[in-house]
């Protein structure tokens, strides 16, 4: 297939241009920067430099392939996160979910591509509220979190915009926590060095549920989409959900650090505000049974505890 890939040299876009083409897959991919093309080339695909917010570069980058897949994986996410407010680091990320979203649909309509692929995120939709994993049947929150309103806000637009495409097959893949090289949870990544310097406390009991997926299993699921997703939302999670206090002792002891301290709540709401607070008692994790038993994909680590022990490096 002709498959056109914006955000080709992200966190996913470099796992799946590769990826794609060992598939046999014509891709192209988008990068906004003349300096990225080389990357893209040296992954096997072609190149197309253009400003994801212009329509026009957008829409000649996409005329030029004719692609029958585009797949939409623009972010623009900072090294290091406002854990107060979510929505000032999250603004030009929000703002490709929005505009950037219209634009590559617009494109792909007018060349008639039959299928759209889009990154979504599984942990601040969902409701905060009965099972602690969700599935995709399960209501989104209707009351997120002062400082990620915004963000949920994108997401869900996304979402709609994509589900909502007339003439394609219209994907979104809300994905779970990215770990591996590359990502901000490797070894060299900010949470672990947060972690290290034991700045990464257990708030309250830490029974938030966190979902994980290593970066190249999070391609692997988007391969498997492209190919032969139906229209719909899909989890790519690994398959094991766990609760903050679970997993971040385990990470702290692979990295060889000493236990995360413990605060109570009202203390972390103070020294780390709302949105962290709620990071770490409320937010629900994801099940992937609908993408393993629709997609045919499984996680190479089924679970973070071996992500963690093999993964991160």
């Amino acid at each position: 297939m002709r498959i056109f890939v914006a955000g080709a040299t992200g966190a996913i876009g470099r796992r799946l241009v590769p990826q794609l083409v060992d598939r046999g897959h014509q891709v192209t991919g988008m990068t906004r920067t003349k300096a990225k093309r080389d990357q893209i080339e040296a992954a096997g695909a072609k190149a197309a430099v253009a400003d994801a917010l212009d329509p026009e570069a957008v829409a000649r980058a996409v005329g030029e392939t004719e692609p029958e897949v585009v797949v939409h994986q623009l972010t623009a996410i900072p090294a290091s996160l406002d854990m107060r407010n979510f929505d000032r680091s999250f603004v030009a990320t929000n703002r490709l979910r929005r505009e950037g979203t219209d634009v590559l649909l617009s494109a792909a309509r007018a060349v008639g591509a039959k299928r759209f692929v889009a990154q979504s995120f599984a942990a601040w939709p969902y409701e905060r509220t009965g099972d602690w994993v969700k599935t995709e049947d399960d209501p989104l929150t209707s009351n997120p979190p002062k400082g990620v309103t915004e963000t949920v806000a994108a997401i869900r637009y996304l979402e709609e915009a994509v589900l909502g495409a007339e003439g394609m097959v219209g994907i979104a893949l809300r994905y779970g926590g990215f770990y591996g090289p590359g990502t901000s949870l490797s070894l060299e990544g900010e949470m672990p060095d947060a972690i290290r310097k034991r700045k990464f406390p257990i708030a309250g009991g830490g029974a938030a549920t966190w979902s994980f997926i290593h970066i190249e299993d999070a391609a692997a699921a988007t391969v498997a989409a492209i190919e032969r997703g139906k229209p719909g939302v899909y989890n790519i999670t690994d398959d094991e959900p766990a609760a903050v206090s679970d997993w971040l002792p385990v990470l702290a002891r692979e990295l060889g650090a000493k236990p995360p301290r413990r605060v109570p709540k009202w203390l972390a709401r103070i020294a780390a505000g709302e949105v962290a607070v709620t990071m770490m008692t409320e937010l629900r994790g994801a099940s992937n049974e609908k993408a393993k038993r629709e997609l045919d994909w499984h996680p190479r680590f089924a679970s973070w505890r071996e992500g963690f022990a093999h993964g991160l490096g």
